[in-house]
């Protein structure tokens, strides 16, 4: 297991229930007491049952992650796309305490949709959203891959209406060399993997750089950002948006290629089948299908430096108990060099 210092984790510990529950109460959600912690990893997601009989879900941000400014036009874009139908779980507004006692949230927004308070010396950011039962999309099932790029079609059309001024621009190529980075500052990859994984991820950045310069100016606008069939909740038989919390600023592709998987040819008439639902809605420049494998490149080395980033939250070694391990990171290695082969075969 990886022993390299990290910074401290989240003043999550002294997020108890009973805390949960105050700080519920403090923005006018009485709880009945019951809590379900919801599978997180970058925030705590907790379902409440309140005393009038509803449900609703209460996301305590990651501290430190992201100021209220982001968090804000988050919201506003989730308000955005449910005034204009596009089916999003939307931040709820939120009122005043139900009681008297306990503490005094400071609440941010206009309308009000997201409060701040301060348990067990840290200052946590909250939102709460109405309960949206659902399921993780089946992407065989026919049309079901269709019907999620009319989804995003429509997502991106609000989407190309303005921009983020708070939130991240995508850099790909400044990001891959970040991430590589801020894993040597850890100390996070074994002396004896380094060689191999040093070799490997440089030629992985290097190949990203290059895709994305081969493909010239590309057009951007708010996204998803981190489009995967987890973040999405399949109900009524349409997709349901139920997480902005990556939201950012970048091409169209971004919310597509995590969709798609498989050999050259599935991947193929996966992405057809989202692009025939995608341009009924939106324009979608088909040069971008050329960024699919170095976006997924990307990914695998931020993932590995957002895990070592947060590995002193508990969370973190329980959901990914190999992680750090000679193994882990011979085998990352393999796979960025396989990467690199797809992109070069993309490339050609």
């Amino acid at each position: 297991m990886p022993a390299y210092p990290v910074p401290d984790a989240p003043g999550y510990a002294a997020l108890t229930p009973p805390e949960v529950l105050e700080a519920l109460d403090a923005v006018g959600l009485r709880g009945d007491g019951r809590l379900l912690q919801l599978n997180s990893y970058e925030n705590r997601v907790v379902m409440a049952f309140l005393e009038n009989g509803r449900a609703v879900v209460a996301k305590f941000y990651r501290p430190g992650r992201w100021s209220d400014e982001q968090i804000l036009e988050e919201h506003a874009f989730s308000a955005e796309l449910a005034d204009d139908e596009v089916p999003v779980v939307a931040p709820l507004v939120l009122g005043e305490p139900t009681s008297g006692r306990g503490v005094r949230p400071r609440l941010c927004g206009s309308p009000p949709t997201l409060a701040c308070v301060t348990i067990g010396g840290t200052v946590h950011r909250f939102a709460v959203a109405t309960r949206c039962a659902g399921r993780e999309p089946e992407l065989e099932q026919p049309g079901v891959l269709r019907r999620i790029g009319s989804f995003i079609g429509r997502l991106h059309a609000v989407g190309r209406r303005s921009r983020f001024h708070h939130r991240p621009t995508m850099q790909p190529a400044d990001d891959a060399r970040r991430a590589i980075a801020r894993l040597a500052d850890l100390g996070a990859v074994p002396p004896a993997q380094q060689p191999a994984w040093d070799a490997a991820a440089d030629a992985a950045a290097g190949r990203i750089a290059d895709a994305f310069a081969a493909a010239g100016p590309l057009g951007t606008l708010r996204l998803h950002g981190d489009c995967h069939p987890g973040n999405l909740l399949w109900r009524d038989d349409r997709p349901h948006l139920v997480d902005l919390d990556d939201a950012v600023n970048g091409p169209a592709v971004q919310d597509l290629w995590m969709l798609a998987s498989g050999d050259a040819a599935t991947l193929q008439r996966q992405l057809g089948e989202l692009l025939e639902g995608y341009t009924a809605f939106a324009d979608f420049e088909m040069r971008e299908l050329r960024l699919v494998e170095p976006l997924r490149t990307l990914r695998m080395l931020r993932h590995a430096a957002w895990i070592a980033e947060r590995w002193t939250d508990p969370a973190f070694p329980a959901a990914f108990p190999f992680f750090g391990t000679p193994a882990w990171w011979s085998q990352l290695a393999v796979q960025l060099r396989e990467q690199v082969a797809a992109i070069d075969e993309t490339a050609g």
